[in-house]
């Protein structure tokens, strides 16, 4: 179908089966089948940790069903896009068995990024703007993560010598080649090929072999743990499903009440005073965040059901459930500092980005991480646009605490005082940041920084030309350090600040 622009308007490839519920909702097919899958994916997660655990069920039977109905959903969701995912897969399984140690990363790196690339610029020029989060690309993305993250630790285990390496790099890099199901399997499981997360192959295989669960509860130290009956994940499981109904049934309302593409309307723009421009322009972005925190709780829930992603036990005594979360809303809405926010927001992603590029970089670390970042999420000019502002935004944050966090932190009042002038400045300063990644062109976010008089890029460049970028030796006395902390804990996390804020 040919739209009034002259673009090619996409149609559905994938299944027809649920197009009735389709049109009862008034929802998109591709949307539907998302959902329909994910949900029946817990179902069939419940089945495989019950009746396949590890004490019932080969290995190889494990991976091979898991593997078979993350194919099925794949094709169920998007068709005959589907065979951009196989295709990748099996040529990046080529590529593992046939290069050498020492390059296995390299032309696995080129060919997933390449692939993903070519992919993006075919969605975006040759379809129209704005095709839903669901087409194929998406799991492409996290298909991505997956086959760079296993090529770097097979370097690692083969290619490096162990000395070198990192305490993360030691700890997961692959002494042995995976077979072909296993490969697959890794790929393509039914747990996380529609919506991920990404997540270490050693701890996969672990996961299907059995030992993930027991090894998690050994390494919990201090707490008497030996050998145990592995925990239920039956409730996180459905607190974490009560969290993704509670975003689903605000997306479908809140959102639809407040869409984003009313802050660049000619009108609005015109005749709304700025106060109340922005503070729409606040309730607008927020209302985009459920849909996310759906899809991720939904997958980080199929994923528990099936027993993995364990994580130990914390200080309390309590079973973690979040190896693999890709974010902590509670922290998300809470967050005083710009990193605070970033740091649990697409969690797998970030530490994606510094494994794979971050942490192996000889110079420029953050600007490579940035670019790495943005080629990965796509080729819309508004991703751009928010990694830019991204840059000012994280400094002159970090140069403000640095500078003034030490005179509230005397008493509990003016911390509390001060807490929520950060609390209300980051959100804000989300805001301001993300919506061009939701708006997507080019024209739109100029237009939208325009009719805000681009009034944060200006007071940033100010703090960075006024303000010192390093604290006195009074602000440190008096702060114990905690400028020096936080300027470690940037240092050590900053691959997170190239982790887009609406991937």
């Amino acid at each position: 179908m040919v739209a009034a622009s002259g673009n090619i308007v996409p149609q559905p490839t994938g299944s027809a089966l649920l197009q009735p519920i389709s049109q009862l909702l008034h929802t998109p097919l591709e949307q539907v089948n998302f959902v329909a899958c994910q949900l029946v994916a817990l179902l069939v997660a419940f089945w495989f940790r019950i009746y396949l655990n590890p004490s019932n069920a080969h290995p190889a039977v494990r991976h091979a069903f898991a593997t078979f109905v993350g194919v099925y959903f794949a094709v169920f969701c998007f068709g005959w896009y589907s065979l951009h995912i196989f295709t990748l897969v099996l040529l990046c399984y080529c590529i593992m068995i046939t290069a050498s140690v020492s390059n296995v990363h390299r032309y696995s790196f080129i060919m997933a990024m390449g692939y993903l690339t070519l992919c993006q610029i075919n969605r975006v020029y040759i379809f129209n703007y704005g095709i839903l989060s669901t087409d194929f690309s998406g799991p492409l993305m996290i298909i991505t993560q997956k086959i760079t993250t296993l090529a770097f630790q097979l370097h690692d285990g083969f290619g490096r010598s162990f000395k070198v390496l990192s305490k993360d790099q030691q700890q997961y890099s692959i002494k042995k080649k995976p077979s072909f199901l296993e490969y697959l399997s890794y790929h393509l499981n039914f747990m996380s090929v529609l919506a991920g997360p990404c997540s270490n192959f050693q701890d996969y295989i672990a996961f299907i072999e059995g030992r993930h669960i027991q090894s998690k509860l050994l390494n919990s130290k201090g707490n008497g743990y030996t050998k145990l009956p592995n925990p239920s994940p039956n409730e996180v499981v459905i607190y974490k499903l009560c969290i993704a109904a509670a975003s689903l049934a605000v997306f479908m309302t809140f959102t639809k009440a407040f869409p984003i593409l009313y802050v660049v309307d000619e009108t609005f723009m015109n005749t709304v005073p700025f106060l109340k421009r922005l503070g729409y322009f606040y309730i607008a972005t927020q209302a985009c965040k459920p849909k996310y925190y759906f899809a991720w709780t939904l997958a980080d829930a199929v994923n528990n059901a099936a027993g993995y992603g364990f994580n130990g036990v914390d200080e309390k005594g309590k079973f973690r459930w979040d190896l693999i979360s890709n974010l902590n809303i509670w922290n998300i809405e809470t967050a005083t500092s710009f990193k605070m926010y970033i740091d649990n927001w697409n969690i797998q992603t970030a530490a994606w980005l510094k494994r794979v590029c971050y942490d192996r970089a000889p110079k420029y670390r953050t600007g490579l991480t940035f670019i790495l970042s943005g080629v990965w999420h796509g080729v819309y000019p508004g991703y751009y646009f928010t990694f830019v502002t991204a840059i000012p935004v994280m400094l002159a944050a970090r140069a403000m605490r640095n500078n003034f966090r030490h005179y509230f932190t005397t008493s509990a009042s003016w911390k509390f005082l001060y807490d929520i002038v950060t609390w209300t400045a980051t959100q804000l300063a989300i805001c301001y940041t993300v919506a061009p990644f939701v708006l997507l062109a080019a024209g739109p976010s100029v237009q939208l920084y325009k009719s805000l008089y681009f009034y944060l890029h200006i007071v940033c460049f100010l703090v960075l030309i006024i303000l010192p970028t390093k604290p006195s030796g009074r602000a440190f006395s008096k702060g114990h350090g905690a400028s020096e902390i936080n300027h470690s804990e940037e240092k050590q996390y900053s691959a997170k600040h190239a982790n887009n804020h609406m991937s």
